[in-house]
């Protein structure tokens, strides 16, 4: 698409994002992360930055005391919102402005955000000053790197002062205070985690309750008061600021900051030294002391481009791609793998991870770290209960429990273990792991791996009812359907037909494994579970959403709101319920009252009021998360449905509307950088088409694991099985040629695709290994292999 409008975002080479403008899409973001935290940067300069100690925590806070919960979508700023702020002036003329851009708002005459991998920087340009800000994350320290420059680009000497200014906020009500340690060069922030019970001393001793700003460099002066900073200009103009110099006001049982000032003078052309700053969480004094005798060497390493292990090793198993679409193609090189790697190594910063979240940010990890699958499903099927029940979340450490939306008992957790152990398989050929030994949460008794599968699909066969259809409870995949089956029997047609996909999986696995008796039980069972299915749970021209306790329908076409669902959708077709006319119906259903031109909802219309047959999803915004927005979770499924279907164009098209496109009035509309795919855009554009489109900048998603997959196993039809490769590509008929390379098995494989109309059917090629027909086996550890695959036009 083109537009007359000028550049908001673009891409260089490096697959580095740059946006150029604070203004045009407020909210936009980016984020980092390492071993034991992440940090969102806001393209204004508010961050949100959490850490594990071992639950999630935070050193930078906003200006009343906050609720401990999980990250928020369409998250709202504020004057206060916690920031990395840089206050510059010219003394001379007593002109005020800061970088990135909040708190003073003033207007830059250039600015750029760069988003990379492993640092994000910006560049302000203002009356012939230029900021330059850098930011980065230590690799296994909760701590941010920082430094700036200002370079003079007047013809004229400038007397300038830089002010940092790093919120600290509302530590605690019990104790909390800020001053200036001359000996460690740094403002330091204790404060005491409030608490109630004597027990809780004991599990608060270890925590890091100081927040710390080191600088580089001693300041001229300081400011540790919030409120004494700001005074009664606002953090537009700080009433400190009016002043000399900072009052080197410590914060006695007030709000603290950590503020420190530079005065500078730079002549025409002179660019300053750095200013390096490292801002971050310790438990003492002592700590900081030792720490900061490593913070230089860092600070050089990350200068001059070192990348860390982490980094390092993450892009050794990044794909790489050659697509006719660039702009796609530096989305998915670049930001797909990394968000994936991002879900796979932190678990999204909890503790207590969903089992389906646990399990879907696993599968997307089988394609860059499968050894760490592999843990990760016997962590899992080590606390399943003996009855084949999974747990509604998973504990990663010995003082975890289950939590918020953990405590509410869900019914799809087993469902998702035959497609994790699917692509784990495709992957690795690790069918030994089917007879590891494993015990239960609840039991001494230990079981293999293939008998407590077994269990699970058993377990859902049991959570029916006497029609076949599958238990609810208070939830499945969606949340906040909590009041469908609360009674203890209304039923979820999802969780039926998905139910059936997970048989039909396992069943498939055991089949591969050479296990024909449990391979036919499960074939049957998948079967039971469809015709149960398709008896019930057909509606006119699509598949309804579930029952209720008191025995109401929904998702149907008799309904004024929630017509229609996507997730029966996607997975009927998966679980292949519907024959060639269903089909047609389905597909040209969801056309019909899904699709948006920002993607597919996942319901519609969009519930507006309370429906207590249903639950607290009808309650969410219209439009928002699960209440019709485009959630891309949802739409992932039925662009992999597609795709297993054999509707190539058709899921493209979709898939590709997962992504903020080239186009300046899409990205404005969706206002965020096409550096991470969101967990949703706002729909309901049945009723608000002007706000439709908006992402929910969350990048906490089980979309980015199935887009992951999508792209490897279904554009380019890369399929591991037990020989080797089995190539099946889908690429769009526009699509003349293409590349894919990727690590597979130890070795690294480069496929190019091209279309010639001289031949008729699929051709591939590929020198140094086995091929028949589309299979290609004989692939050797440590080799590289070059594989041709001809298509028909």
């Amino acid at each position: 698409m083109t537009s007359s409008k000028p550049p908001i975002l673009s891409f260089a080479n490096d697959g580095s994002c740059s946006l150029f403008s604070p203004t045009a899409m407020p909210a936009a973001s980016s984020f980092l992360w390492n071993s034991r935290m992440m940090a969102q940067y806001n393209c204004r300069g508010y961050v949100t930055a959490q850490f594990m100690q071992p639950e999630p925590a935070k050193y930078s806070k906003g200006p009343g005391l906050e609720a401990t919960t999980f990250m928020q979508p369409e998250q709202p700023y504020f004057s206060h919102y916690p920031g990395r702020f840089f206050y510059i002036q010219e003394r001379a003329t007593n002109t005020l402005f800061s970088a990135p851009y909040e708190p003073c708002r003033v207007a830059q005459a250039e600015f750029e955000m760069r988003s990379a991998s492993n640092s994000i920087q910006w560049r302000v340009k203002h009356q012939g000053i230029e900021a330059l800000i850098t930011t980065w994350l230590g690799d296994d320290e909760v701590a941010e790197y920082w430094s700036c420059q200002l370079i003079n680009h007047s013809q004229q000497q400038k007397s300038l002062t830089l002010t940092p200014y790093f919120s600290v906020g509302y530590l605690s009500w019990m104790n909390q205070q800020g001053y200036f340690d001359r000996t460690l060069n740094s403002i330091v922030c204790p404060a005491v985690t409030p608490y109630q019970k004597v027990e809780q001393y004991f599990a608060n001793h270890h925590f890091a309750d100081t927040t710390f700003l080191w600088a580089s460099t001693p300041p001229d002066s300081w400011q540790a008061s919030q409120q004494g900073f700001e005074g009664e200009g606002g953090l537009h103009r700080p009433s400190a600021l009016e002043q000399d110099a900072l009052p080197c006001e410590a914060a006695i049982y007030q709000t603290p900051v950590a503020a420190l000032q530079y005065q500078l003078t730079l002549a025409a052309g002179e660019t300053s030294e750095p200013l390096l700053l490292v801002f971050g969480a310790a438990k003492n004094t002592q700590e900081i002391h030792k720490r900061a005798s490593n913070w230089r060497t860092t600070f050089l390493e990350l200068i001059n481009g070192d990348l860390s292990p982490a980094i390092t090793k993450m892009q050794a198993h990044q794909f790489k791609t050659d697509l006719p679409d660039q702009w796609l193609q530096r989305q998915v090189n670049h930001w797909l793998h990394r968000q994936v790697t991002y879900h796979g190594e932190t678990n999204r910063l909890t503790t207590d991870p969903q089992t389906r979240n646990y399990l879907q940010d696993a599968l997307g990890m089988c394609f860059i770290e499968p050894t760490r699958v592999r843990q990760s499903i016997i962590t899992a099927l080590s606390q399943q209960h003996q009855s084949g029940e999974m747990p509604d979340g998973i504990l990663l450490h010995p003082d975890a429990e289950l939590k918020y939306i953990n405590q509410v008992p869900h019914t799809d957790h087993c469902v998702w273990l035959p497609m994790l152990l699917e692509t784990y398989l495709q992957e690795t050929n690790d069918f030994e792991l089917l007879q590891l030994q494993l015990p239960y949460a609840d039991s001494e008794q230990a079981d293999t791996v293939q008998s407590h599968i077994s269990k699970a699909m058993d377990w859902l066969k049991h959570k029916t009812d006497k029609r076949g259809l599958s238990l609810i409870e208070q939830g499945d995949w969606c949340d906040p359907m909590n009041m469908v089956g609360y009674k203890g029997s209304g039923v979820s047609a999802w969780l039926t037909i998905a139910s059936a996909y997970a048989c039909q999986l396992w069943g498939n696995i055991l089949k591969q494994a050479g296990e024909s008796a449990p391979t036919t039980h499960y074939q049957e069972l998948a079967a039971e579970f469809r015709h149960s299915f398709n008896h019930h749970c057909w509606d006119q021209d699509w598949y309804l959403r579930g029952i209720s306790d008191d025995g109401i329908a929904f998702g149907t076409a008799a309904d004024q709101q929630g017509r229609i669902f996507l997730n029966p959708q996607s997975f009927a077709l998966l679980a292949n319920a519907p024959n060639e006319q269903q089909i047609e119906q389905i597909r040209r259903s969801v056309r019909h009252h899904l699709n948006t031109p920002f993607g597919l909802q996942m319901l519609a219309p969009a519930f507006t009021q309370m429906h207590e047959h249903i639950g607290r999803v009808t309650q969410k915004f219209p439009g928002s998360a699960e209440n019709g927005s485009v959630y891309n979770h949802a739409a992932a499924f039925y662009i992999y449905a597609l795709y297993q279907s054999g509707f190539g164009d058709e899921a493209y098209q979709y898939l590709t509307r997962l992504f903020p496109s080239d186009c300046p009035d899409d990205q404005l509309r969706r206002g965020q950088l096409p550096v991470f795919v969101p967990n949703y855009y706002r729909g309901a554009h049945e009723y608000h088409p002007e706000h439709s489109g908006r992402s929910s900048q969350l990048f906490n998603t089980g979309s980015a694991a199935w887009v992951y997959r999508i792209i490897i196993q279904c554009l380019f039809g890369f399929v591991g099985d037990q020989q080797g490769i089995k190539l099946t590509p889908q690429l769009p008929s526009h699509w003349q040629r293409c590349s894919l390379t990727r690590s597979f098995r130890g070795a690294t494989v480069t496929v190019n695709y091209c279309r010639d109309a001289a031949v008729s059917q699929t051709q591939i090629h590929c020198p140094h290994a086995k091929v028949d027909g589309q299979h290609i086996s004989g692939l050797q550890d440590g080799q590289h292999y070059d594989i041709t695959v001809t298509l028909p036009t």
